[in-house]
């Protein structure tokens, strides 16, 4: 009797969490109905709500979220290379080889891509951004699209180094460099040829990323021009930073002429700063007859169509009395000659018959 009971009892439980578990089961499968309900109702939503490419709206709103947010391009404060208008790029979709393909980015900074009908902007995005764009696109033709994009041909940081060097030429380069170091990819200055100062112009980012965006800013820019003592570069006492889009020019030397009663008279390059007595001595010095007392710098000022001359006196040099002033590129140094002492020198070789030299060497 007792054992009846106990089974009875076991029965009882075990239709109840029969019951229990079917009404767990229609409960379950009653929320996975609604569920599916919604997610066909918001996959109707989402492939009725399409672009004219097919790119439905929430992922273009994504895509415009994501271009908004763009990193503005910095080379001095980004190391990450940004695409430009000339590289050539290689997009992998993993799984998907069909999809793969290197192309080059278009004139206009777009690419185009399989199975997308609308360009995609390229230019000044990252390649890991570049490759989250093009995930976010895919994601209406493939589950879990995985992308990778790498630059092979990165040509959108050009510099340019021209003038008195060994290799002018235009340089595409992909990390930071300096001065020094673009000037040793150019072959070193022309020793032969070179002056002492170095110009970098400014032009600006040539990829078109600016803060802006807007074009016409870009066009009003002014070019920024940046002068440097080639010895300071080559003893580091200056070694700027460079930026994408600069102009290195290396100076030819500047020239000065010594002319008039000098032993040679020449044309001399300003190879450093150089004196009115240096520049004579490079000349190889003076005739005897030379008027050292009046010594004429001519000199063309640059804003000015008007010649200054400026007269020195050698003995007042020599003497301390003024400085010995610093020649200017296109200076032209004259040295006179002194017609009195000319004609007696000439009165004293013809009665001398030639010998007049004998009177320089003794007092008179």
């Amino acid at each position: 009797m007792r054992t009846n009971r106990i089974l009875l009892s076991v029965g009882a439980l075990f239709l109840c969490g029969n019951l229990a578990v079917g009404e767990l089961s229609a409960q379950v499968a009653d929320s996975s109905k609604t569920t599916e309900k919604t997610e066909t109702t918001t996959g109707e939503a989402a492939v009725s709500e399409t672009g004219n490419d097919g790119v439905s709206v929430s992922t273009l709103k994504e895509i415009k979220a994501i271009e908004s947010n763009q990193v503005v391009y910095d080379n001095r404060g980004d190391d990450r290379y940004r695409i430009g208008f000339q590289d050539t790029l290689d997009i992998q979709v993993y799984r998907h080889p069909e999809l793969s393909q290197t192309l080059s980015v278009n004139p206009d900074g777009t690419i185009r891509l399989f199975r997308i009908d609308n360009p995609v902007t390229a230019v000044c995005k990252t390649e890991r951004e570049l490759a989250y764009t093009i995930e976010t696109l895919y994601k209406n033709y493939l589950r879990t699209p995985q992308v990778n994009v790498r630059a092979v041909e990165q040509r959108s940081q050009p510099f340019a180094v021209m003038g008195a060097v060994e290799k002018p030429g235009s340089f595409f380069l992909n990390k930071k460099v300096r001065l020094i170091q673009l000037l040793s990819l150019a072959g070193g200055f022309d020793v032969e040829n070179a002056g002492m100062k170095v110009q970098v112009a400014r032009i600006g980012n040539l990829a078109g990323c600016t803060e802006s965006q807007d074009p016409a800013l870009d066009e009003d820019a002014k070019i920024e021009f940046l002068s440097f003592n080639l010895d300071d570069i080559l003893e580091g006492r200056e070694n700027p930073w460079m930026e994408p889009g600069d102009v290195v020019t290396v100076k030819r030397a500047d020239e000065i002429y010594v002319v008039g009663d000098v032993v040679e008279p020449s044309k001399i390059e300003l190879r450093g700063p150089t004196s009115l007595t240096r520049a004579i001595a490079m000349a190889k010095g003076f005739e005897k007859n030379a008027q050292t007392d009046k010594v004429t710098i001519e000199r063309q000022n640059s804003d000015s169509p008007v010649k200054t001359e400026l007269v020195y006196s050698l003995k007042d040099i020599r003497d301390k009395k003024i400085p010995d002033p610093l020649l200017q590129p296109n200076d032209i140094v004259i040295v006179a000659t002194n017609r009195t002492k000319a004609v007696t020198n000439s009165l004293i070789k013809a009665l001398t018959g030639g010998l007049g030299n004998l009177f320089y060497r003794f007092p008179l």
